[in-house]
């Protein structure tokens, strides 16, 4: 098994060698993601490599400040007529979560996996993965060192921005020290942290606002307080005037509740199926078991999608985690 610093090469190697890349990233992109995919579009532009930023849908609108956003084609709106032999693959969990997107690689593609996920399989013909890095932006702050190339306030920007999220403002247990160094690191490139923190973490929209009371109307608890959850119908979402992106966070209610091991988001997709986000006080591995169900993600922060109703799956799921405690 090649070492941290052997992927680094190889990933090196991958990006020098070829050109004309395709950058993907997950579906619904985080903050995380979207910085990861700017990160990568800034590193090929110094490279002077071609390259098409793309998602499966669009980003929030609360990330359209980083450099390069602007270019991460919305794929709903405007497919490529072609496909690419080389893609890169950011923060993407497994294979599956690239989306859409994937009808854009060729039947050959060869694919440079970056990620951060412990669930990953190592898909793809290179891989750049570090399980214990705190964001898949912490490993492109590896990667931009390794090239040497000098920072800029708008790359430093975009990095900064996978590290504060993915670490929830620098407070979840992933926060290391070399996070904290890189983070101190960044802010002397001139990057704004109050302002990040006030735009990324802090402001909410109020449509952001609704749907949060409706979810929480919905709150529910396990009679030994252990497990508490909430859900969100698309009639909720309609009422609310809410996008994908305005549930982020809402998981954190439930689990941030005194005594409560896992909190979890039911979002009802249809009548057919639900998306399960889960957080995890620290007892229970939840990227452990949001695999039973065919998902993933992190020991603290995972999630799945399941076929069902949700009256038959927040039970199915109820039970699960009182498996895992």
């Amino acid at each position: 098994m090649q070492t941290y610093e052997q992927s680094l090469e190889q990933a090196k190697e991958f990006l020098l060698t070829h050109d004309d890349y395709l950058v993907v990233s997950h579906i619904q992109p985080d903050g995380d993601a979207v910085s990861s995919t700017v990160a990568v579009g800034w590193l090929l532009s110094c490279l002077g490599k071609k390259f098409t930023l793309i998602n499966e849908g669009p980003i929030p609108e609360r990330m359209k400040f980083l450099c390069l956003s602007e270019q991460i084609v919305n794929m709903e709106l405007h497919p490529p007529e072609r496909s690419f032999k080389h893609v890169i693959c950011v923060d993407c969990a497994d294979f599956g979560r690239v989306g859409l997107t994937q009808q854009c690689f060729a039947p050959d593609a060869l694919i440079l996996n970056i990620d951060h996920h412990p669930t990953n399989n190592g898909y793809g013909s290179a891989t750049l993965i570090k399980p214990d890095a705190a964001a898949t932006a912490e490993i492109l702050y590896d990667l931009i060192h390794a090239f040497g190339f000098q920072w800029t306030k708008e790359i430093a920007t975009a990095i900064y921005t996978g590290l504060l999220t993915d670490t929830g403002g620098f407070r979840y247990s992933n926060t290391s020290p070399k996070v904290m160094a890189a983070a101190s690191e960044l802010l002397g490139y001139g990057v704004n942290g109050p302002e990040l923190s006030e735009t990324l973490l802090e402001a909410m929209t109020l449509p952001q606002m609704k749907v949060l009371v409706k979810a929480l109307n919905t709150l529910e608890m396990t009679p030994d307080g252990k497990i508490s959850w909430v859900y969100v119908t698309p009639e909720h979402m309609v009422e609310a005037g809410a996008a994908n992106d305005d549930l982020e966070g809402i998981v954190n209610y439930p689990r941030n509740i005194q005594g409560v091991e896992v909190g979890i988001l039911f979002k009802v997709i249809n009548d057919q199926a639900v998306k399960v986000s889960m957080r995890s006080a620290g007892k229970v591995d939840v990227a452990a078991l949001a695999q039973t169900f065919g998902g993933g993600g992190h020991v603290r922060a995972a999630g799945c999608r399941i076929e069902g109703t949700l009256d038959t799956i927040i039970p199915q799921v109820i039970e699960r985690v009182r498996q895992f405690l």
